[in-house]
């Protein structure tokens, strides 16, 4: 059965940094790329970065391109999401999911219902 499992998030002042987990299971992480996506309220939901299964390749959208990293830890079969330099517009649930990553054509396709639960980051002085 696959399951992702969030944590991290919560608040900060413009400028901080959060760190988000995404701990998966039922599968490898060299079977599925993991992406983190975001929607913020009144929006949809966008895809913010991931991370290809086959050679940890990875893509972010711009508007968070030298603030984020993702990263994985295979030996725990978890993705991480840094986030640094935060700024008010990326108050959002944010979301991790499993699926196929393509950084060359910056494209993301979450498998079915492979979805972590979602956490709440928030930024605002």
């Amino acid at each position: 059965q696959v399951q992702l499992v969030q944590s991290g998030g919560g608040f900060v002042h413009p400028g901080g940094s959060l760190r988000l987990s995404c701990a998966a299971s039922g599968f490898t992480l060299d079977e599925y790329g993991i992406g983190w996506f975001r929607q913020a309220p009144g929006k949809g939901r966008e895809s913010v970065a991931c991370i290809s299964s086959s050679d940890g390749n990875t893509y972010y959208i711009d508007s968070v391109k030298g603030r984020f990293t993702i990263s994985r830890e295979n030996a725990k079969n978890t993705v991480y999401l840094q986030m640094n330099n935060l700024k008010p517009e990326d108050t959002a649930v944010y979301y991790c999911g499993a699926g196929l990553c393509v950084p060359a054509v910056q494209a993301m396709a979450v498998k079915g219902d492979f979805w972590g639960q979602g956490t709440q980051v928030s930024v605002s002085s």
